[in-house]
């Protein structure tokens, strides 16, 4: 005869075998799991916690937690990630969307909103775009542009297809290519990307949670951390229209060094850098007019 537990004793046990560690929430994470479970929210599970659970979800529960404690993201277990106000789809081998990005949506919808841009069609560029978070933000938030979002891997793609349709935007598209070798012939007025910027060497150092489960194809910034910097502003020589736009996402510690790849090339007349929430240096952002 199967013994079966309550909702608050599962919940005791999983706290149990999720160990505290910089990137997690024992408390939090046990709930988020168990709500997943019974697709329920959160609420669900306090007013139900005498409730039994049966066997199958109590064993699929106790191997989540475990996996949840060796460092798995807990967004690939949820399949889920919230960004910008909007929920996205995210899985196994697609980088998840960090709040730190929201600081370069933020400054393009400012931007636009309050500049000359307002009023006019526009076209944005995503440089790998992963899971779609900034080009389907952008096109959700910015329904006077067309936004076309450019990743390598497949995976991606296939991921950032899902939240275009999830959130029904017709107003934004995706295409494969590898920004080391692809000839660009379109002309934008914005150009955006979250590019690889840790340093190769530091990547292992990185919390198991991201240097072991997150795709190395979205950490890796080459030996300095810069390789893309560099070739993404030779792209935006090639495609920036009149007073066109160039904004990336940077580490905290990369503000001089981006700042002085944009300088190399004398296209900007003003170059801005803005802080995230915790008042790090995290997006430069280069002006071709006055906008």
């Amino acid at each position: 005869m199967v013994t079966l537990v309550t909702v608050e004793k599962l919940l005791k046990e999983g706290i149990k075998i999720i160990h505290q560690r910089e990137y997690n929430n024992p408390i939090l994470d046990v709930q988020l799991i168990l709500a997943h479970l019974f697709q329920k929210d959160r609420i669900y599970l306090h007013l139900h916690r005498n409730d039994k659970v049966d066997a199958e979800t109590a064993v699929k529960f106790y191997e989540m937690a475990k996996k949840r404690n060796a460092g798995y993201p807990l967004q690939y277990m949820l399949n889920s990630q919230e960004f910008m106000g909007l929920d996205f789809y995210v899985k196994e081998g697609v980088f998840v969307p960090r709040s730190d990005t929201e600081t370069l949506v933020e400054k393009i919808i400012e931007i636009v909103n309050n500049g000359p841009l307002k009023n006019k069609n526009i076209r944005i560029l995503d440089i790998g775009t992963g899971s779609g978070a900034i080009a389907v933000s952008l096109g959700y938030y910015l329904k006077n542009s067309m936004v076309e979002a450019m990743d390598l891997d497949s995976r991606a793609l296939e991921t950032a297809n899902i939240n275009i349709k999830k959130h029904g935007l017709k107003n934004v598209m995706t295409f494969k290519g590898d920004i080391f070798n692809y000839d660009f012939s379109r002309k934008f007025d914005i150009v955006v990307s979250n590019p690889p910027y840790i340093e190769r060497e530091e990547i292992d150092d990185l919390t198991a949670e991201v240097s072991v489960y997150e795709p190395r194809l979205a950490l890796d910034g080459g030996i300095d951390g810069l390789n893309y910097y560099r070739r993404i502003v030779r792209i935006f020589e090639k495609v920036h229209g009149e007073s066109a736009i160039l904004s990336v996402e940077i580490g905290y510690n990369q503000k001089r060094a981006v700042t002085e790849i944009f300088n190399a090339g004398n296209m900007f007349k003003r170059i801005e850098c803005d802080k995230d929430l915790c008042r790090n240096d995290r997006v430069v952002t280069g002006f071709l007019g006055e906008v």
